[in-house]
């Protein structure tokens, strides 16, 4: 038999592809990731809850040592980390975006079932419950739903946003402070110190005050 000769790079597999940074590193996405990887679309994967993220771990885990990184790809579970203060203090709240799911890329058989493998790779994981679809067929995701989950997934962990949860115009009573029992109006929202400056009538003047979020309540609640 002959031998062809070509300058054509030679394909790498999924199987021999470096493995992506995401799978190291967590959930945040790189702005170079594909929608969907050759060969492959995005599933939903019903799991226990609060199980997302171990689930998650574990299906990594043995994708890897079973070598099937060519059916099986990116494992997502998107977080939100949110940013409090109080009385100065910061803390940290990671939550999930989609309680109860786990996204998970896959090559499925020509006739839209799960190879039989990575069929009971996954069902035999603890916390796994069933793919959205018909039995053995899962329905994959449309593409504005891929879009989004995957923009969810590439927000940064390192600048988590501070939760606000007064509005502009906002009628509020002051509940902790030198002005407790005063009544403002919510001037304008300081995220970045995890202030509300609220505008105050004292002395018949209004004078505008910055209080930290804790400090304030709704005015129609209290």
């Amino acid at each position: 038999m002959s031998e062809e000769t070509t300058n054509t790079p030679p394909v790498q597999t999924a199987a021999e592809e470096p493995k992506k940074e995401v799978k190291e590193k967590g959930d945040v996405l790189g702005p170079d990731e594909p929608i969907r990887q050759a060969g492959m679309n995005w599933f939903v994967l019903r799991v226990a809850s609060n199980k997302e993220s171990s689930v998650r771990e574990t299906l990594l885990r043995k994708v890897k040592i079973e070598n099937m990184t060519h059916l099986v790809g990116r494992i997502l579970v998107p977080t939100e980390k949110t940013k409090t203060i109080k009385a100065g203090k910061q803390k940290i709240t990671e939550t999930k975006l989609y309680p109860g799911y786990v996204f998970v890329e896959m090559q499925l058989e020509p006739d839209g079932r799960i190879p039989q493998d990575v069929f009971f790779l996954i069902k035999e994981t603890t916390g796994v419950g069933d793919f959205v679809g018909t039995a053995g067929r899962p329905t994959p995701m449309k593409e504005h739903e891929i879009e989004k989950m995957l923009k969810d997934s590439r927000k940064p962990e390192d600048q988590p946003s501070v939760k606000m949860v007064f509005e502009k115009g906002e009628n509020v009573l002051i509940k902790e402070g030198p002005f407790q029992g005063y009544e403002g109006t919510v001037d304008e929202l300081l995220p970045e110190k995890g202030l509300v400056r609220v505008l105050v009538t004292i002395f018949g003047r209004q004078a505008p005050i910055e209080l930290e979020e804790w400090q304030i309540g709704k005015a129609e609640e209290t």
